[in-house]
């Protein structure tokens, strides 16, 4: 199996492309890196594929914000031009520009 590049970046704004609901890419898994248990609570006829690019997002949607874990097959740029609401944004992210959201300089310890 190779890598597939990902298609969209951190501080990238994208949407669902079945789901209402839009958020902030803050990370990005190669391929699917969650558990078996989330995996098979997918509906089988929506769940995609393993071997591409999931991410996680400040996501949010018209009564919430949480974080999601969504394939890239799912996601679509989202041009809106709204902004993020979602209250952990400022942990993550600097200024939005041109449409991304910069991403904070993150220190380890």
């Amino acid at each position: 199996m190779s890598l597939k590049l990902a298609k969209f970046q951190i501080g990238q704004v994208v949407k669902h492309r079945l789901f209402p609901f839009r958020g902030v890419i803050f990370d990005v898994d190669p391929i699917y890196a969650n558990t078996e248990e989330w995996w098979n609570a997918i509906p089988e006829h929506v769940r995609p594929r393993k071997d591409q690019p999931f991410y996680h997002l400040l996501a949010e949607n018209e009564e919430t914000e949480y974080v999601a874990y969504v394939s890239e097959q799912n996601l679509l740029i989202d041009d809106s031009e709204t902004p993020i609401r979602h209250p952990q944004l400022g942990e993550f992210f600097g200024a939005q520009v041109d449409g991304v959201y910069t991403p904070k300089e993150r220190v380890s310890h």
